[in-house]
């Protein structure tokens, strides 16, 4: 919780207009975040606010709430003032007239008169909070398992209009969230050494961010195992043969979030057989960025890079056959079986509380039910100011392998008998984030992290 503010109260007043003029009518309310219990009441996690409420009412304090309204062009906030048992605690804080007003906001209420400001027709954003869905349920006078599917379509669709597009003044943040990750990944590449243990390269991680006066953007995935795509186990030792991967990145104060992957040989020498597999992503995601610029469908980047795998892959005599038709089997999803890339800002995964489905996709393209496929989280046409991570990857699963493999999946395509070198592999993913711009894209961040393999290789001999 803070009283920093990273933009002005003409920005936050500029937004709140902004989406009236997206409603048009109606009265839209706001929730922020509780805080949640660690393991007894008053040992709670790290706060995190809302990033919808961060991003409209710029406040990062829990039991606060907000409502615009767009007939009568008014926002309120509903908030209390610390009381002098809090004092003894916290210590002393501005009031909450006074913070609103540097955000814009004029008329300050008390939190017990909320309930009689809420109409049964006031708009809400589906909750992922249990709390929230309890709290709607008793100022709504609605089942707490209807509040979900009660959720206002008009103010999700309104939110991820504006939301998507990031302004010049969340760009410079998302530049310095991204720049602050590289330096937590170059940090990283140049201690990585064969003895070492994966926590003990997570805790320097974590010091560079605190150093910055940053946290950590989600749960990082630091493992000599890249085979599985979400690995938060860190008490392996890392070995000389292994590919280590790391997928991680910072969140600043304002909430806005880097995320970046590397991966890269243990012994800091790249073998024949890691190179040619990493040269392959490292193509693919290439690919992928030279096709990013507004207009251009996401899915059509996704499947330009799985095309590429599929056909450096036939390369090595792993898969076989033409790779149009296998990508459209979705047989190259043994090997990719996740989505290029998703939006990031306020969340790492921008909007997602808001569904996926809403965020990635729209009436002109549908989420796909094949396996693979489906986990593709982006999919719509690209706008001038959305800002997407693009991270192919390659890994070499043997549950998944041994699976297909018994049930001769896919046997046109993939060469099993030559897959069976590589079930000790890994996996490698390499991810970066851009901003698309006018014919194009930009990389964010400022440290350009190293991931040629010339270049990788001279880092890590540091």
């Amino acid at each position: 919780m803070t009283t920093h503010f990273p933009f002005s109260a003409e920005t936050y007043r500029a937004r709140r207009t902004q989406f009236i003029n997206f409603v048009k009518s109606g009265k839209y309310l706001f929730l922020s975040n509780d805080e949640v219990a660690y393991n007894y009441t008053d040992n709670v996690f790290p706060y995190r606010q809302d990033s919808c409420f961060l991003y409209y009412f710029g406040l990062d304090f829990p039991g606060i709430y907000g409502i615009i309204d767009a007939d009568a062009g008014t926002t309120t906030l509903f908030a209390d003032d610390i009381d002098i048992n809090m004092v003894i605690w916290t210590g002393p804080m501005p009031s909450m007239k006074s913070l609103a007003e540097k955000v814009g906001i004029d008329l300050v209420l008390k939190v017990d008169v909320l309930e009689k400001s809420v109409s049964s027709d006031i708009h809400f954003l589906p909750p992922y909070r249990a709390v929230h869905s309890i709290l709607l349920s008793k100022i709504l006078g609605k089942d707490v398992h209807s509040i979900a599917e009660s959720a206002s379509r008009t103010m999700i669709k309104a939110i991820i209009a504006q939301r998507s597009i990031k302004s010049d003044e969340e760009l410079v943040l998302m530049n310095e969230a991204t720049t602050i990750s590289e330096t937590m990944h170059l940090a990283v590449m140049k201690a990585t050494k064969a003895g070492l243990k994966e926590y003990e390269l997570v805790a320097l991680a974590s010091k560079i961010a605190r150093e910055h006066g940053t946290v950590w953007s989600f749960p990082p995935i630091m493992t000599i195992n890249g085979q599985t795509l979400h690995n938060h186990g860190h008490h392996n030792e890392l070995m000389k043969d292994r590919i280590l991967l790391f997928d991680g990145g910072c969140e600043l104060t304002s909430g806005y979030a880097g995320d970046l992957t590397r991966a890269y040989p243990v012994s800091g020498k790249f073998t024949h057989k890691q190179k040619e597999v990493y040269e392959i992503v490292l193509g693919a995601q290439k690919t992928a960025i030279d096709l990013i610029k507004p207009g251009e469908a996401y899915l059509n980047c996704h499947l330009a890079s799985a095309r590429y795998i599929f056909d450096g892959l036939k390369q090595l005599g792993i898969t076989k056959g033409d790779r149009n038709e296998a990508v459209q089997a979705g047989a190259h999803a043994l090997f990719f079986p996740h989505g290029l890339g998703h939006m990031i800002g306020l969340d790492v995964h921008d909007l997602e509380n808001l569904g996926e489905d809403n965020v990635g996709y729209d009436e002109t393209i549908s989420r796909s039910k094949q396996f693979g496929l489906r986990s593709l989280r982006m999919a719509k046409k690209l706008e001038i100011g959305h800002v997407v991570t693009v991270e192919p990857g390659i890994y070499f699963i043997p549950e998944l392998i041994a699976l297909w493999k018994n049930e001769q999946k896919f046997s046109e395509f993939i060469n099993y008998q030559t897959l069976e070198s590589y079930l000790d592999f890994g996996g490698i993913r390499i991810e970066d984030d851009y901003v698309v711009v006018a014919g194009g894209s930009k990389k964010l961040g400022d440290v350009n992290l190293p991931k040629e393999i010339g270049d990788v290789e001279s880092v890590l001999s540091m």
